[in-house]
C-alpha cells in the first residue's frame, strides 16, 4: 500500500479523530492531486464524527457550515476544513441542497460528489478507498460523474463547467454520457451565479490546455453565456494576413499567451467586434476595418455581466482596444504608443500583440515578429534613459503654467497636454527653460 506525504497537521487531525473511534480521510482533490503526483493546495478531511463531536476534539474550531457538516479546525495559523459523512437533500436551485442528512457511511457521502477523480478518499491505515472507479478514470485521463451525470448536473448546474475546467486544467478528455449530459442540460446554467461563472471559465482559460473553452461552444453553453461569441464561429477569414476562422485565432492566440487572467480574456475576447464589421472587396478579400473599437465595447459588457472588477475590466478593455494598433519602428512612434495605450499596460500589449501574430497567416509571421522585437528594444531603451511619456514627466507642472499668467484651469491642461504632444515629437525639449519658453507662445497664440 502507497503511502502519501500527507503534512503533519493533517495527519494530526486524522490521528485525533480516529482516537475518538471515528473514521476520517483526506478527501477529493487533495487525494486527486496526489495521485496524479501533485501537491495539493488544500486539504479536506471528512469523517464519521458529528460537528458537535469534532469541535470538543480540538482546541480551536471556527463554526463555518456547521447546517452542512463543516468545521473549520485551526493549527497553527492553517485552516482545515473538517466535514461530517453526509446526504445531500433536495436540490431547489441547481446549486446547492436545502438540507444535508448525516451519515455513517462514507460509499453515501463520497456518491453525492461530482466527478470520480475527486470521489477517492485516503488515510494512511487503509490507503486509497475507491468506490466509484476514479483510479481507473484517473488512469486514462477521463473526467466521469459519480453515478448517473443528469442527476449530477440537475443538482448543480456549476458542474458542467467544472467538468470543462478539470479536462483543461489536467488534460483530460469528458466521458462520452457525461458530455452528452451537458449537451442536454447545458440551459441549467442560466440558474448559476454569474461571480461563480467567472471563476469556472478564468480557470479554464488559465490552465494547461486552455482551448478547452471551445466546448463551451461545442456542448451549447456558450449561448447562455457568452453569447456572443457564436458571432464569430466558423467565420471566415479570407484574407492573406489570417489561416484561421476568427474562432479558432482566439483559441490559438489563447495559447500563445502567459496564464495570468486579464491576458487571456483579451485573445479571447479580442475579436468578438469583426462579426460586425466583416466586408469584402471586388477582389474576394475580407476586411474588418475598427474591429478593435467594436471588440472592446462587446468586451466591456461581457465582463461587466460576469461580474469583474472595474480594474480587469478597464485593462482588458484597453488592450482589446489597442491590439491591432500599428506604427513606424522608430523612437519617436513608440513613445507615442506609449502615452496612447499607458505605460502600464505597453508590456502586455507587446504580448499580445505577439499572440496575435502567432495567430495569423505564417507567410508573414517572420517579419511581424522582427518588427515586434525591434519595438521592445525601443521600448526598453525608452525606460532606459528615461524619456517623457507622460504628462508628469514634464519638467513644468501646472503650478508653473499659472506662474506665468495662465489662470483659467482648462487652459492649464490644454498646455500641458500639448506640451507633452512636442516633447514625445522631441524629447531634448523637456527642459524648464525650454517648456517655459514654449508655454509663453501658446498663451500668445504663435
Amino acid at each position: 500500500m502507497k503511502k502519501f506525504d500527507v503534512p503533519k497537521d493533517v495527519k494530526y487531525i486524522l490521528a485525533r479523530i480516529h482516537e475518538a473511534n471515528e473514521e476520517a480521510y483526506i478527501v477529493g482533490g487533495c487525494v486527486r492531486d496526489l495521485l496524479l503526483g501533485i501537491e495539493p493546495s488544500d486539504w479536506d478531511v471528512t469523517t464519521s464524527a458529528t460537528p458537535e463531536r469534532v469541535k470538543k476534539l480540538f482546541d480551536r474550531t471556527i463554526d463555518t457550515g456547521l447546517s452542512h457538516g463543516t468545521v473549520t479546525v485551526m493549527i497553527n495559523k492553517e485552516n482545515y476544513e473538517v466535514t461530517t459523512y453526509r446526504i445531500d437533500g433536495k436540490y431547489e436551485d441547481y446549486r446547492r441542497p436545502k438540507d444535508v442528512l448525516f451519515t455513517r457511511n462514507l460509499k453515501e457521502d463520497l456518491l453525492r460528489r461530482d466527478f470520480t477523480i475527486n470521489a477517492m478518499a485516503y488515510n494512511e491505515n487503509e490507503g486509497v478507498i475507491d468506490m466509484y472507479s476514479g483510479l481507473e478514470d484517473l488512469n486514462h485521463k477521463v473526467i466521469r460523474c459519480v453515478g448517473n451525470a443528469n442527476d449530477r448536473f440537475r443538482e448543480d448546474a456549476l458542474r458542467m463547467l467544472r467538468a470543462i475546467r478539470f479536462s483543461a486544467k489536467l488534460g483530460f478528455d469528458i466521458e462520452n454520457e457525461t458530455y452528452q449530459a451537458i449537451s442536454k442540460l447545458a440551459h441549467l446554467i442560466k440558474h448559476i451565479s454569474l461571480e461563480r461563472v467567472n471563476i469556472e471559465l478564468t480557470k479554464t482559460l488559465v490552465s494547461i490546455d486552455p482551448e478547452k473553452m471551445r466546448e463551451l461552444v461545442n456542448t451549447g453553453l456558450i449561448q447562455y453565456i457568452i453569447p456572443e461569441f457564436m458571432n464569430i464561429v466558423d467565420m471566415d477569414q479570407n484574407n492573406p494576413y489570417h489561416r484561421f476562422t476568427v474562432d479558432e485565432h482566439s483559441y490559438e492566440c489563447i495559447k500563445n499567451i502567459p496564464p495570468i487572467p486579464a491576458l487571456r480574456w483579451t485573445m479571447y475576447l479580442h475579436d468578438l467586434g469583426k462579426s460586425e464589421t466583416k466586408t469584402t472587396d471586388e477582389k474576394g478579400i475580407d476586411h474588418f476595418y475598427k474591429h478593435p473599437i467594436n471588440s472592446e465595447r462587446l468586451a466591456r459588457v461581457i465582463l461587466k455581466r460576469l461580474k469583474f472588477d472595474n480594474r480587469t475590466i478597464d485593462k482588458v478593455s484597453i488592450l482589446v482596444k489597442y491590439h491591432d494598433d500599428r506604427f513606424l519602428v522608430t523612437k519617436k512612434s513608440v513613445r507615442k504608443a506609449i502615452n496612447r495605450i499607458g505605460i502600464d499596460n505597453f508590456e502586455d500589449f507587446l504580448l499580445v500583440k505577439e499572440s496575435d501574430i502567432k495567430g495569423q497567416s505564417f507567410e508573414f509571421m517572420d517579419k511581424h515578429l522582427l518588427e515586434l522585437k525591434q519595438i521592445k528594444e525601443l521600448y526598453q531603451s525608452i525606460i532606459k534613459d528615461g524619456e517623457c511619456l507622460e504628462i508628469k514627466d514634464l519638467t513644468i507642472n501646472g503650478n508653473d503654467i499659472i506662474k506665468l499668467g495662465v489662470k483659467n484651469g482648462k487652459e492649464v491642461g490644454v498646455i500641458l497636454n500639448r506640451l507633452l504632444e512636442m516633447v514625445l515629437e522631441e524629447p531634448s525639449l523637456n527642459t524648464k527653460e525650454n517648456l517655459s519658453k514654449l508655454t509663453i507662445k501658446l498663451m500668445i497664440g504663435e
